[in-house]
C-alpha cells in the first residue's frame, strides 16, 4: 500500500470556470493531474485530497467532479476548501460514495497503525488580512483538529497523520492554535494546500521540524502530480 496526496483540484466539470486565468500551466491541469493518478496508483492505495476539489456551488454540478475523482484508482479521504460551497456535510456525502470515497470533518479515520486526523484549517493571524471575524472561525476549526487527534488517542492510536487545507501557520511561521495542537500530538506528518503561485509556495512551511514533516501539496506547485508521503 503507497499513500498520497494532493489538493487544490480545482475542477469544472459542469460549471465554466477555466483554469488558464490563473496562470497558462493551469491549461488542461485536469488531464495532468488525472493521467497521473491513473499511471501511480493502485486500487490498495490511499489518496489524501486537501479540499478545494471543485468549484461548482451546487452538489449537483460537483457530482460530475466527484464522480471522476471516484472512478480513479485507490481509496480516497478527502476534506473541505475554502471554495468547495457544494459540501454540505461529511455524513450526508458519504452516503453518496460508500466504496472508495471518505469524506472527513471532525472523525479520524485508520491507515493501518495510524489514525488521518484532519480540519479545514483557517487563516492564521497576520499582519495584514486577519480580521476579528475571523478568530472564532480560526478557533473553531482548530478545536475540530484537537476533537479529531484527541479521539484516535483515546482509542489507543499514536501514530497521527493530519491533513489540513490552510497552512497550520501564516507567512512567517509564527506559532498558531494548529502548531500548538500539532506540537503536542506530533503527528509524523502534516498534509496541507491551498497556497498558489510560485511567489507564494516560499510562504508554506516545509520539511521537518520538531520530528513532524510538514507537506505543501497544492497540486501547481505539484506541477499537478500526486506526492508519495511515505509512511513508516
Amino acid at each position: 500500500m503507497k499513500l498520497f496526496a494532493i489538493g487544490d483540484l480545482h475542477l469544472s466539470g459542469a460549471v465554466d470556470k477555466p483554469m488558464n486565468i490563473f496562470g497558462d500551466n493551469w491549461i488542461g491541469h485536469d488531464k495532468i493531474i488525472f493521467d497521473d493518478w491513473k499511471e501511480k496508483v493502485s486500487n490498495e492505495d490511499v489518496v489524501l485530497i486537501v479540499g478545494d476539489i471543485s468549484w461548482a456551488s451546487k452538489l449537483q454540478d460537483a457530482r460530475v467532479d466527484l464522480d471522476r475523482i471516484s472512478e480513479c484508482p485507490g481509496k480516497k479521504y478527502l476534506i473541505r476548501g475554502n471554495h468547495d460551497y457544494w459540501w454540505g456535510t461529511a455524513t450526508a456525502l458519504n452516503k453518496l460514495y460508500e466504496d472508495d470515497m471518505n469524506f472527513m470533518n471532525t472523525k479520524y479515520e485508520t491507515l493501518g497503525e495510524y489514525a488521518i486526523c484532519g480540519s479545514r484549517g483557517w487563516i492564521c493571524p497576520n499582519e495584514h488580512c486577519f480580521e476579528e471575524k475571523d478568530f472564532e472561525i480560526y478557533k473553531r476549526e482548530a478545536n475540530r483538529l484537537k476533537i479529531s487527534l484527541e479521539s484516535a488517542r483515546k482509542d489507543g492510536f499514536d501514530k497521527f497523520i493530519v491533513i489540513m487545507h490552510y497552512p497550520p501557520t501564516n507567512e512567517k511561521f509564527e506559532n498558531s492554535f494548529f502548531m500548538d495542537i500539532i506540537n503536542e500530538y506530533k503527528p509524523e506528518h502534516v498534509i496541507y494546500g491551498h497556497i498558489h503561485g510560485k511567489e507564494n509556495f516560499k510562504y508554506g512551511l516545509q520539511g521537518e521540524l520538531n520530528g513532524v514533516n510538514f507537506h505543501l501539496v497544492s497540486c501547481d506547485y505539484l506541477d499537478f502530480k500526486l506526492k508519495e508521503i511515505f509512511i513508516k
